[in-house]
Protein backbone atom coordinates (compact mmCIF):
# COMPACT_ATOMS: atom_id res chain seq x y z
CA UNK A 1 0.00 0.00 0.00
CA UNK A 2 2.83 2.36 0.43
CA UNK A 3 4.38 1.30 -2.59
CA UNK A 4 0.96 2.43 -4.26
CA UNK A 5 0.51 5.58 -2.49
CA UNK A 6 4.00 6.64 -3.47
CA UNK A 7 2.50 7.55 -7.01
CA UNK A 8 -0.57 9.95 -5.31
CA UNK A 9 1.34 13.33 -6.08
CA UNK A 10 2.25 12.31 -9.26
CA UNK A 11 -1.77 11.40 -10.12
CA UNK A 12 -3.00 14.75 -8.38
CA UNK A 13 -0.25 16.80 -10.79
CA UNK A 14 -2.05 14.48 -13.78
CA UNK A 15 -5.38 15.05 -12.79
CA UNK A 16 -5.05 18.90 -11.76
CA UNK A 17 -3.75 19.32 -15.35
CA UNK A 18 -6.66 16.92 -16.98
CA UNK A 19 -9.56 19.04 -14.33
CA UNK A 20 -8.30 22.18 -15.84
CA UNK A 21 -8.28 21.27 -19.45
CA UNK A 22 -11.81 19.71 -19.06
CA UNK A 23 -13.00 23.00 -17.48
CA UNK A 24 -11.16 25.96 -19.60
CA UNK A 25 -13.25 24.25 -22.69
CA UNK A 26 -10.10 22.89 -24.66
CA UNK A 27 -11.44 18.86 -24.33
CA UNK A 28 -14.39 19.83 -26.70
CA UNK A 29 -12.21 21.10 -29.33
CA UNK A 30 -9.77 18.32 -29.08
CA UNK A 31 -12.39 15.95 -29.68
CA UNK A 32 -13.39 17.63 -33.01
CA UNK A 33 -10.00 18.17 -34.49
CA UNK A 34 -9.47 14.48 -33.66
CA UNK A 35 -12.99 12.97 -35.18
CA UNK A 36 -11.74 13.43 -38.78
CA UNK A 37 -8.23 10.94 -37.72
CA UNK A 38 -10.36 8.61 -35.32
CA UNK A 39 -12.75 7.89 -38.53
CA UNK A 40 -10.53 6.77 -40.24
CA UNK A 41 -9.90 3.39 -37.77
CA UNK A 42 -13.98 3.20 -36.84
CA UNK A 43 -13.92 5.57 -33.65
CA UNK A 44 -15.74 8.57 -32.82
CA UNK A 45 -13.54 12.01 -32.06
CA UNK A 46 -15.27 11.93 -28.68
CA UNK A 47 -13.20 8.57 -27.85
CA UNK A 48 -10.29 11.19 -27.55
CA UNK A 49 -11.72 12.26 -24.30
CA UNK A 50 -11.96 9.06 -22.45
CA UNK A 51 -8.60 7.92 -23.34
CA UNK A 52 -7.18 11.02 -22.45
CA UNK A 53 -8.95 10.46 -18.97
CA UNK A 54 -7.98 6.81 -19.23
CA UNK A 55 -4.27 7.53 -19.23
CA UNK A 56 -5.04 9.08 -15.37
CA UNK A 57 -7.58 6.02 -14.46
CA UNK A 58 -9.45 3.65 -16.63
CA UNK A 59 -12.66 4.20 -13.76
CA UNK A 60 -13.62 7.55 -15.03
CA UNK A 61 -12.06 7.21 -18.69
CA UNK A 62 -15.07 4.28 -19.06
CA UNK A 63 -17.25 6.45 -17.41
CA UNK A 64 -16.57 9.55 -20.26
CA UNK A 65 -17.84 7.19 -22.31
CA UNK A 66 -21.22 8.64 -21.36
CA UNK A 67 -20.97 11.52 -23.75
CA UNK A 68 -20.79 9.34 -27.12
CA UNK A 69 -24.27 9.05 -28.45
CA UNK A 70 -23.89 6.39 -30.87
CA UNK A 71 -24.07 3.12 -29.24
CA UNK A 72 -21.40 1.37 -31.28
CA UNK A 73 -18.94 3.86 -31.33
CA UNK A 74 -19.37 3.83 -27.21
CA UNK A 75 -19.21 0.00 -26.71
CA UNK A 76 -16.39 -0.10 -29.01
CA UNK A 77 -14.80 2.93 -27.09
CA UNK A 78 -15.33 0.93 -23.48
CA UNK A 79 -14.00 -1.94 -25.04
CA UNK A 80 -10.63 0.08 -25.96
CA UNK A 81 -9.83 2.53 -23.79
CA UNK A 82 -8.16 0.23 -21.48
CA UNK A 83 -5.47 -0.31 -23.79
CA UNK A 84 -3.98 3.12 -23.08
CA UNK A 85 -1.54 2.74 -19.85
CA UNK A 86 -2.99 4.25 -16.66
CA UNK A 87 -1.16 5.48 -13.87
CA UNK A 88 -1.53 2.13 -11.98
CA UNK A 89 0.41 0.20 -15.42
CA UNK A 90 3.33 2.68 -14.37
CA UNK A 91 5.16 0.64 -11.58
CA UNK A 92 5.04 -2.62 -13.86
CA UNK A 93 6.62 -0.12 -16.56
CA UNK A 94 9.22 1.13 -14.17
CA UNK A 95 9.69 -2.12 -13.09
CA UNK A 96 10.58 -3.73 -16.05
CA UNK A 97 12.33 -1.18 -17.30
CA UNK A 98 14.81 -1.12 -14.32
CA UNK A 99 15.34 -4.82 -14.01
CA UNK A 100 15.84 -5.99 -17.28
CA UNK A 101 16.28 -3.28 -19.81
CA UNK A 102 18.50 -0.83 -17.44
CA UNK A 103 16.16 2.01 -17.22
CA UNK A 104 16.24 2.27 -21.11
CA UNK A 105 14.76 5.36 -22.64
CA UNK A 106 12.53 3.72 -25.11
CA UNK A 107 10.59 0.98 -23.15
CA UNK A 108 7.91 3.29 -21.24
CA UNK A 109 7.28 5.69 -24.69
CA UNK A 110 7.08 2.12 -26.33
CA UNK A 111 4.59 0.83 -23.91
CA UNK A 112 2.24 3.77 -24.93
CA UNK A 113 2.21 3.08 -28.70
CA UNK A 114 1.95 -0.28 -27.94
CA UNK A 115 -1.70 0.88 -26.62
CA UNK A 116 -2.24 3.09 -29.00
CA UNK A 117 -1.50 0.49 -32.24
CA UNK A 118 -4.12 -1.67 -29.92
CA UNK A 119 -6.28 1.06 -30.00
CA UNK A 120 -6.00 1.53 -33.90
CA UNK A 121 -6.18 -2.35 -35.08
CA UNK A 122 -9.04 -2.84 -32.56
CA UNK A 123 -11.09 -0.25 -33.79
CA UNK A 124 -10.10 -1.20 -37.61
CA UNK A 125 -10.75 -5.03 -37.00
CA UNK A 126 -14.50 -4.61 -34.66
CA UNK A 127 -15.40 -2.32 -37.27
CA UNK A 128 -15.54 -4.93 -40.30
CA UNK A 129 -17.61 -6.88 -38.24
CA UNK A 130 -21.52 -7.26 -37.73
CA UNK A 131 -21.58 -6.05 -34.32
CA UNK A 132 -20.11 -2.59 -34.88
CA UNK A 133 -20.72 -2.32 -38.73
CA UNK A 134 -22.41 0.99 -40.29
CA UNK A 135 -22.41 4.08 -41.23
CA UNK A 136 -20.78 6.68 -39.00
CA UNK A 137 -22.76 8.88 -36.84
CA UNK A 138 -22.49 12.31 -37.56
CA UNK A 139 -20.39 14.38 -35.31
CA UNK A 140 -22.00 16.96 -32.65
CA UNK A 141 -21.02 18.24 -29.84
CA UNK A 142 -21.46 21.90 -28.57
CA UNK A 143 -18.23 24.08 -28.50
CA UNK A 144 -17.89 25.87 -25.29
CA UNK A 145 -16.19 29.59 -25.09
CA UNK A 146 -12.51 29.20 -23.72
CA UNK A 147 -12.78 31.11 -20.08
CA UNK A 148 -10.58 30.14 -17.06
CA UNK A 149 -11.40 27.83 -14.78
CA UNK A 150 -12.10 27.99 -10.95
CA UNK A 151 -10.01 27.50 -8.95
CA UNK A 152 -12.46 25.57 -6.53
CA UNK A 153 -14.07 23.42 -9.45
CA UNK A 154 -10.43 22.36 -10.77
CA UNK A 155 -9.44 21.40 -7.43
CA UNK A 156 -12.12 19.49 -6.47
CA UNK A 157 -12.11 17.53 -9.48
CA UNK A 158 -9.00 16.46 -8.72
CA UNK A 159 -9.57 15.47 -5.24
CA UNK A 160 -12.59 13.50 -6.34
CA UNK A 161 -10.41 11.35 -9.04
CA UNK A 162 -7.31 11.15 -6.24
CA UNK A 163 -9.56 10.23 -3.47
CA UNK A 164 -10.87 7.53 -5.74
CA UNK A 165 -7.54 6.04 -5.88
CA UNK A 166 -6.23 6.44 -2.26
CA UNK A 167 -9.43 3.97 -1.28
CA UNK A 168 -8.52 1.63 -3.59
CA UNK A 169 -5.34 1.55 -2.40
CA UNK A 170 -6.32 1.52 1.36
CA UNK A 171 -9.03 -1.10 0.49
CA UNK A 172 -9.06 -3.17 -2.73
CA UNK A 173 -5.25 -3.38 -2.98
CA UNK A 174 -4.79 -3.61 1.04
CA UNK A 175 -6.84 -6.85 1.43
CA UNK A 176 -5.57 -8.90 -1.97
CA UNK A 177 -2.00 -8.08 -0.45
CA UNK A 178 -3.07 -9.64 2.98
CA UNK A 179 -4.58 -12.61 0.37
CA UNK A 180 -0.76 -12.81 -1.40
CA UNK A 181 0.85 -12.84 1.95
CA UNK A 182 -1.28 -15.11 3.81
CA UNK A 183 -1.23 -17.96 0.54
CA UNK A 184 2.73 -16.73 0.36
CA UNK A 185 3.52 -17.94 3.73
CA UNK A 186 0.98 -20.95 5.11
CA UNK A 187 0.79 -24.13 3.22
CA UNK A 188 1.53 -28.10 3.69
CA UNK A 189 4.91 -29.27 4.69
CA UNK A 190 4.88 -33.09 5.09
CA UNK A 191 1.15 -33.40 5.81
CA UNK A 192 1.24 -30.37 8.32
CA UNK A 193 -0.28 -27.10 7.30
CA UNK A 194 2.20 -24.03 9.04
CA UNK A 195 3.55 -20.92 8.53
CA UNK A 196 6.58 -21.39 5.69
CA UNK A 197 10.31 -19.96 5.95
CA UNK A 198 11.41 -17.87 2.94
CA UNK A 199 12.73 -21.43 1.95
CA UNK A 200 9.76 -22.99 1.23
CA UNK A 201 7.53 -20.86 -0.75
CA UNK A 202 7.70 -23.30 -3.54
CA UNK A 203 5.08 -25.07 -0.61
CA UNK A 204 2.97 -22.75 -0.50
CA UNK A 205 -0.75 -22.49 -1.46
CA UNK A 206 0.10 -19.79 -3.70
CA UNK A 207 2.69 -21.72 -5.47
CA UNK A 208 0.34 -24.36 -5.72
CA UNK A 209 -2.10 -21.94 -7.39
CA UNK A 210 0.32 -20.93 -9.71
CA UNK A 211 1.76 -24.38 -11.17
CA UNK A 212 -1.47 -24.78 -11.73
CA UNK A 213 -1.72 -22.14 -14.08
CA UNK A 214 1.83 -21.41 -15.24
CA UNK A 215 1.58 -23.89 -18.16
CA UNK A 216 -0.56 -21.23 -19.41
CA UNK A 217 1.90 -18.70 -20.07
CA UNK A 218 4.93 -20.90 -20.88
CA UNK A 219 4.44 -19.87 -24.79
CA UNK A 220 4.74 -16.22 -23.32
CA UNK A 221 8.25 -16.99 -21.81
CA UNK A 222 7.33 -16.56 -18.22
CA UNK A 223 5.86 -19.91 -17.24
CA UNK A 224 7.03 -19.70 -13.93
CA UNK A 225 4.90 -19.15 -10.90
CA UNK A 226 6.27 -16.46 -9.56
CA UNK A 227 5.33 -14.52 -12.46
CA UNK A 228 2.15 -15.98 -13.47
CA UNK A 229 0.57 -15.34 -9.88
CA UNK A 230 1.92 -11.93 -10.15
CA UNK A 231 0.09 -11.76 -13.81
CA UNK A 232 -3.30 -12.95 -11.63
CA UNK A 233 -3.40 -10.23 -8.91
CA UNK A 234 -2.85 -7.60 -11.41
CA UNK A 235 -6.55 -8.44 -12.27
CA UNK A 236 -7.32 -7.09 -8.67
CA UNK A 237 -5.42 -4.00 -9.03
CA UNK A 238 -2.48 -3.48 -11.51
CA UNK A 239 -0.85 -1.91 -8.77
CA UNK A 240 -0.54 -5.47 -6.82
CA UNK A 241 2.00 -6.86 -9.49
CA UNK A 242 5.15 -4.96 -7.94
CA UNK A 243 4.08 -5.61 -4.52
CA UNK A 244 3.40 -9.39 -5.38
CA UNK A 245 6.97 -9.78 -6.67
CA UNK A 246 8.15 -8.34 -3.82
CA UNK A 247 6.40 -10.53 -1.17
CA UNK A 248 7.38 -13.65 -3.56
CA UNK A 249 11.01 -12.58 -3.29
CA UNK A 250 11.04 -12.44 0.28
CA UNK A 251 10.84 -8.43 0.94
CA UNK A 252 8.27 -7.13 3.41
CA UNK A 253 8.40 -4.11 1.35
CA UNK A 254 9.29 -2.82 -1.93
CA UNK A 255 9.96 0.55 -3.59
CA UNK A 256 6.97 1.88 -5.65
CA UNK A 257 9.64 0.97 -9.09
CA UNK A 258 10.61 -2.35 -7.09
CA UNK A 259 14.40 -1.35 -6.92
CA UNK A 260 14.87 -4.08 -4.19
CA UNK A 261 14.02 -7.20 -6.55
CA UNK A 262 15.32 -5.89 -9.79
CA UNK A 263 18.48 -8.56 -9.53
CA UNK A 264 15.88 -11.56 -8.58
CA UNK A 265 13.89 -10.59 -11.16
CA UNK A 266 16.46 -10.19 -14.20
CA UNK A 267 17.21 -13.89 -13.02
CA UNK A 268 14.25 -15.00 -13.20
CA UNK A 269 13.04 -14.04 -17.16
CA UNK A 270 14.86 -12.60 -20.58
CA UNK A 271 14.92 -9.72 -21.36
CA UNK A 272 12.18 -11.13 -23.95
CA UNK A 273 9.92 -13.02 -21.80
CA UNK A 274 10.05 -9.34 -19.56
CA UNK A 275 8.83 -7.64 -22.31
CA UNK A 276 6.12 -10.36 -22.89
CA UNK A 277 5.13 -9.63 -19.19
CA UNK A 278 4.75 -6.29 -19.84
CA UNK A 279 2.90 -6.35 -23.03
CA UNK A 280 0.31 -8.85 -21.36
CA UNK A 281 -0.36 -6.61 -18.50
CA UNK A 282 -0.99 -3.61 -20.20
CA UNK A 283 -3.44 -5.16 -22.70
CA UNK A 284 -5.39 -7.62 -20.83
CA UNK A 285 -8.72 -7.25 -19.21
CA UNK A 286 -8.46 -4.42 -16.57
CA UNK A 287 -8.19 -4.06 -12.52
CA UNK A 288 -11.47 -5.24 -11.41
CA UNK A 289 -12.74 -1.28 -10.04
CA UNK A 290 -12.09 -0.89 -14.48
CA UNK A 291 -14.17 -4.43 -15.18
CA UNK A 292 -17.18 -3.31 -12.69
CA UNK A 293 -16.85 0.03 -14.58
CA UNK A 294 -17.34 -1.84 -18.20
CA UNK A 295 -20.34 -3.79 -16.53
CA UNK A 296 -21.83 -0.77 -15.74
CA UNK A 297 -21.34 0.83 -18.88
CA UNK A 298 -22.14 -1.95 -20.61
CA UNK A 299 -25.19 -3.00 -19.25
CA UNK A 300 -25.58 -6.56 -20.40
CA UNK A 301 -23.49 -9.46 -19.62
CA UNK A 302 -23.12 -10.72 -22.54
CA UNK A 303 -21.04 -7.59 -24.00
CA UNK A 304 -18.82 -7.41 -20.90
CA UNK A 305 -17.84 -10.38 -21.38
CA UNK A 306 -17.26 -10.01 -24.83
CA UNK A 307 -15.47 -7.46 -23.84
CA UNK A 308 -13.10 -8.46 -21.38
CA UNK A 309 -13.09 -11.83 -23.34
CA UNK A 310 -11.69 -9.74 -26.67
CA UNK A 311 -8.65 -7.85 -24.37
CA UNK A 312 -7.27 -10.39 -22.93
CA UNK A 313 -7.10 -13.04 -25.77
CA UNK A 314 -5.68 -9.52 -27.81
CA UNK A 315 -2.92 -9.41 -24.52
CA UNK A 316 -2.30 -12.94 -25.33
CA UNK A 317 -1.48 -12.55 -28.50
CA UNK A 318 0.40 -10.11 -28.80
CA UNK A 319 2.64 -11.02 -25.90
CA UNK A 320 2.89 -14.34 -27.61
CA UNK A 321 4.29 -12.90 -30.62
CA UNK A 322 6.77 -10.17 -28.92
CA UNK A 323 8.17 -13.78 -27.03
CA UNK A 324 8.94 -15.76 -30.33
CA UNK A 325 9.74 -13.24 -32.38
CA UNK A 326 12.35 -11.63 -30.16
CA UNK A 327 13.68 -14.95 -28.95
CA UNK A 328 14.26 -15.81 -32.76
CA UNK A 329 15.76 -12.57 -33.82
CA UNK A 330 17.88 -13.12 -30.42
CA UNK A 331 18.58 -16.84 -30.65
CA UNK A 332 17.84 -17.69 -34.04
CA UNK A 333 15.47 -20.61 -32.33
CA UNK A 334 13.03 -22.26 -34.86
CA UNK A 335 10.12 -23.62 -32.57
CA UNK A 336 6.60 -24.42 -32.95
CA UNK A 337 6.26 -21.65 -30.77
CA UNK A 338 7.28 -19.16 -33.88
CA UNK A 339 4.96 -21.40 -36.25
CA UNK A 340 1.91 -20.37 -33.56
CA UNK A 341 3.15 -16.50 -33.77
CA UNK A 342 3.24 -16.67 -37.81
CA UNK A 343 0.22 -18.15 -37.71
CA UNK A 344 -1.37 -15.53 -35.87
CA UNK A 345 0.41 -12.90 -37.32
CA UNK A 346 -1.12 -13.99 -40.63
CA UNK A 347 -4.46 -13.89 -39.47
CA UNK A 348 -4.15 -10.70 -37.45
CA UNK A 349 -3.05 -9.40 -40.82
CA UNK A 350 -6.06 -10.44 -42.78
CA UNK A 351 -8.32 -9.44 -40.30
CA UNK A 352 -6.86 -6.08 -40.85
CA UNK A 353 -6.51 -5.66 -44.27
CA UNK A 354 -9.67 -7.47 -45.68
CA UNK A 355 -11.81 -4.98 -47.39
CA UNK A 356 -14.99 -4.13 -45.76
CA UNK A 357 -18.29 -5.30 -47.92
CA UNK A 358 -21.17 -3.36 -47.14
CA UNK A 359 -25.06 -5.50 -47.82
CA UNK A 360 -26.26 -4.47 -50.88
CA UNK A 361 -29.45 -6.95 -50.63
CA UNK A 362 -32.90 -5.58 -49.92
CA UNK A 363 -34.86 -7.18 -47.79
CA UNK A 364 -37.89 -7.37 -49.74
CA UNK A 365 -40.10 -9.40 -47.01
CA UNK A 366 -39.56 -6.23 -44.13
CA UNK A 367 -40.64 -3.16 -47.35
CA UNK A 368 -43.60 -5.87 -48.25
CA UNK A 369 -45.03 -5.53 -44.59
CA UNK A 370 -44.25 -1.96 -44.28
CA UNK A 371 -46.28 -1.41 -47.28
Amino acid sequence: VGAVLGFVPQMLVLFLFLAFLEACGYMARVAFIMDRIFRKFGLSGKSFIPMLIGTGCGVPGIMASRTIENDRDRKMTIMTTTFIPCSAKLPIIALISGALFGGAWWVAPSAYFVGIAAIVCSGIILKKTKMFAGDPAPFVMELPAYHMPTISNVLRSMWERGWSFIKKAGTIILLSTIFVWFTSYFGWVDGQFRMLDAMELDHSILASIGNAIAWLFTPLGWGDWKSAVAAITGLVAKENVVGTFGILFGYSEVAENGTEIWTLLAASMTAAAAYSFLVFNLLCAPCFAAMGAIKREMNNAKWFWFAVGYQTVLAYAVALCVYQFATFFITGAFSIGTIIALVITVIFLFLLFRPYKESHQLNVSSVLGAK
